[in-house]
């Protein structure tokens, strides 16, 4: 108990000193980019662009979707390689916490039967692993420079409407493919009826995540202690918005896909009137 007592005193002696050298320097002097040219580009992306293998102009958002997805697919090949042969039937820390996600993640997803919902287990599970670190991904603050000799740190890849286009799109083509194959014509009549699904999703991903990025730039430029609170704003808002959004986007998915899968209910035979002698 002493020792936490200490700890955290230890704690609140740091935080004290951090709060009074921000109150006592201020914030930064000299020239800094607007506020409304910043939240800007957070949306729009349009000012700080980036060169890749000589193409000029880039996205900032499309590198930090290729780092996201290259961390994910080396870090998938090691451990199907290292670390799932070596499971044992009494399971170690990672093997349990690999197990839960999996676990929690199909429960999600609805998965009852493997034989007809092991993809939508997979894809849910590709998906919200995608959609949790890639929002994580702009808390680490990888640096870029950008064509204006301006440096930017690289946000999330999520936090481009392009990259939320294309997973509320591709999500909807997983539980149209569902709906074709469990349930033929029927599971297109029924996701056709969801026309507007892909576009709910897009927009309810990228919102949410390009909101936490707007709140972190705003506490940045008008907030004088930028010691502590644009941390805990920033990780809170992030934290948030990586669970949040990945159990949403997971549950709709699987929701819609065992929808559309369902074959319609044959209707009940007539019984036959009794011919009259």
């Amino acid at each position: 108990m002493k020792q936490h007592r200490k700890g955290l005193l230890v704690w609140l002696v740091i935080v004290a000193v951090l709060l009074v050298l921000s109150i006592t320097v201020g914030p930064p002097s000299g020239p800094h980019e607007d506020v409304k040219i910043a939240m800007r580009d957070a949306v729009l992306h349009d000012v700080n662009r980036v060169s890749l293998f000589g193409l000029k102009d880039v996205n900032p958002a499309l590198i930090s979707a290729m780092m996201v997805s290259a961390i994910l697919l080396v870090a998938a090949l090691l451990i199907r390689l290292l670390v799932i042969p070596k499971f044992k039937p009494v399971p170690g820390k990672f093997q349990l916490v690999l197990e839960t996600v999996v676990g929690t993640l199909d429960n999600m997803a609805l998965v009852r039967e493997p034989g007809k919902c092991s993809f939508i287990g997979a894809y849910v599970f590709a998906a919200g692993v995608y959609i949790f670190f890639g929002t994580l991904f702009e808390l680490f603050g990888v640096q870029a420079v950008a064509t204006n000799g301006h440096p930017i740190a690289l946000s999330a890849p999520l936090s481009d409407v392009n990259a939320a286009i294309c997973m509320g799109c591709m999500s909807y083509l997983v539980i149209l493919g569902g709906g074709v194959v469990h349930a033929g014509m029927h599971g297109v009549k029924a996701t056709l009826k969801e026309f507007s699904l892909p576009i709910s999703m897009s927009f309810r991903l990228f919102g949410a995540l390009l909101s936490g990025l707007l709140v972190t730039e705003l506490v940045y430029h008008y907030i004088a202690l930028s010691y502590v609170l644009p941390v805990l704003v920033g990780v809170m808002f992030t934290l948030l918005h990586a669970l949040v959004q990945a159990y949403v986007l997971t549950m709709l998915v699987g929701m819609y896909y065992h929808e559309v899968s369902e074959k319609p209910e044959s209707a009940p035979a007539r019984p036959k009137k009794h011919e009259s002698r």
